[in-house]
């Protein structure tokens, strides 16, 4: 998310910060908001065969559980500043919360997919501004020679929070019921919103009658919109041999075209397109959205491949997608110490080339991989994510003047956070391709079925039952070659981002501010 998406204009002069067991709570009280926003990008990633099973769909229509949160998430970002100016940055941080709670809950009763979507879109909405305004508060209630433990506490909430994620969906969906992944946030946003309704309502901002680009933001979330709805629904309908396809492409490529020339020539615009004229910042906005939707893909896909093909329990899965992050904290530190010593392209280009590496080594599994063979790669992988995403944001925040900053956070969240859900669409509708074309070409390579058949036979299967496991079998290895497939695919996708750094000039200060 952005890392800081409000306006230096929506943030009164020299707020008193809190001192003693006031400030070790209201700091709590924000980073738990901070980290069960986040907790809720990859709590759902374990659980979609449960949701999926629960509510009767497919596997792949169950991420739209995923995506339709992530996509909403990244739209309601570039409207925190005008929200926060609007309204004031306590007040709508307290709508934003209950406002989370009240959707948890109702994805938790949800008892059909379109109305768990429907909620998950109104969650991600409710929840995409609580990551830049707990960052923004944590600032105000530290004394200013204290901001450091304040940016600290918001980063360490922002980092673990997706490790836990997997643990906990897998847990709770395995031992209770997948609801339940939804009903948890409820005493997290009480204690949150109880907090800062208490202790920080003296801290609140000016409030301006700021004025906001109506047309602009329509036709974000309708280009947006279309162009998800698209690639989420495109496999059930044929792709382009479907006229409801064909529909959402030309309306998303129209709203698209339009949302740029409306951007690019409105004076408020609610995303600062102009800020690309900066070849660093494009490139790193480019590298880091390349990135961190071929990760994210990952991310997705080995939970489900781990559940329907070999055989894990999504608490099983959720140990073992959850090593990513023991590294990336660890080395998180080292990460940012190193940009200010030496060109911070290299020290890039060395995370992302280690996350490609880390996909090719994801490609060697096979359907009866072990524990430690999986959770290898994932305790790796975490080596390279601190260099490619703080790197990445420094080079990006660096290349742009300080008063262009917070927009330039905000449009590089906005781009990172829709390309993570287009990249999980993409690889779950790739996947089922790649695995049909797998299976015909091992079903017309099969090597003398009729023996195998009758060796089952005389084991004791019935006909039936030696069929059902060949065709099992069959299924299995399929599965798995296109998943393979895909992490090879992911790999290229982090090379060319890789690559990409390079076009930008090396920056002559390293700046990790957000235009605070």
């Amino acid at each position: 998310m952005a890392s800081a998406a409000l306006p230096p204009s929506a943030i009164s002069a020299e707020p008193q910060p809190l001192t003693g067991v006031r400030l070790i709570v209201a700091a709590f009280a924000l980073a738990l908001a901070n980290f069960v926003v986040v907790l809720d990008t990859t709590i759902a990633n374990v659980s979609v065969p449960h949701i999926a099973g629960g509510l009767a769909v497919s596997p792949t229509q169950g991420t739209w559980v995923i995506t339709s949160y992530a996509v909403a998430d990244a739209i309601s970002v570039p409207l925190t500043g005008w929200l926060a100016m609007r309204f004031g940055t306590v007040r709508w941080f307290m709508i934003s919360i209950i406002g989370f709670g009240i959707f948890s809950f109702l994805c938790g009763v949800s008892r059909t997919l379109d109305a768990l979507v429907l909620f998950r879109v109104l969650q991600g909405l409710a929840g995409g501004p609580l990551m830049p305004l707990s960052q923004i508060l944590l600032l105000r209630i530290f004394p200013k020679e204290k901001a450091g433990i304040g940016l600290a506490i918001w980063a360490m909430t922002t980092t673990t929070a997706p490790i836990l994620g997997p643990i906990l969906g897998g847990t709770i969906s395995d031992n209770w019921t997948w609801p339940w992944i939804f009903f948890i946030n409820l005493p997290v946003v009480a204690i949150c919103a109880f907090g800062v309704f208490t202790l920080l309502t003296p801290l609140e901002t000016k409030r301006a009658k700021a004025r906001i680009d109506v047309i602009g933001l329509i036709l974000l979330v309708v280009s947006v919109g279309a162009f998800q709805i698209m690639l989420d629904t495109g496999r059930e309908h044929d792709w382009f041999g479907s006229v409801w396809i064909i529909g959402l492409a030309v309306v998303a490529a129209i709203s698209f075209a339009a949302f740029v020339i409306w951007e690019l020539t409105e004076a408020n615009p609610v995303v600062n397109l102009r800020i690309f004229r900066f070849r660093g910042f494009t490139f790193a906005t480019m590298a880091i959205s390349l990135g961190f939707g071929a990760f994210f893909a990952q991310v997705v896909l080995t939970p489900l491949w781990l559940q329907q093909v070999a055989g894990y329990t999504a608490t099983e899965t959720g140990f073992i997608v959850a090593w990513l992050g023991v590294f990336a904290v660890l080395l998180s530190p080292v990460a940012a110490g190193l940009i200010t010593k030496i060109d911070v392209r290299i020290t890039i280009c060395a995370g992302i080339l280690w996350m490609a590496f880390m996909s090719i080594l994801r490609a060697s599994w096979n359907a009866d991989v072990g524990y430690w063979t999986l959770a290898m790669p994932h305790i790796l992988q975490g080596i390279g994510m601190p260099f490619f995403f703080v790197g990445l944001t420094a080079l990006a925040l660096s290349s742009v003047p300080p008063h262009l900053q917070t927009s330039a956070a905000g449009l590089m969240s906005f781009l990172r956070t829709l390309c993570g859900a287009i990249g999980t669409a993409v690889a779950t509708t790739a996947w089922d391709d790649a695995s049909r074309t797998s299976r015909s070409e091992l079903v017309s390579a099969l090597n003398n079925p009729e023996a195998a058949m009758t060796s089952l036979q005389s084991a004791g299967l019935t006909l039936e039952q030696a069929r059902a496991a060949i065709e099992r079998l069959v299924e299995v290895q399929a599965s798995t070659l296109g998943v393979l497939h895909l992490f090879l695919a992911s790999g290229v996708v982090f090379v060319i981002a890789a690559i990409s750094v390079w076009f930008a000039p090396r920056p002559k200060q390293i700046s990790m501010g957000g235009g605070h």
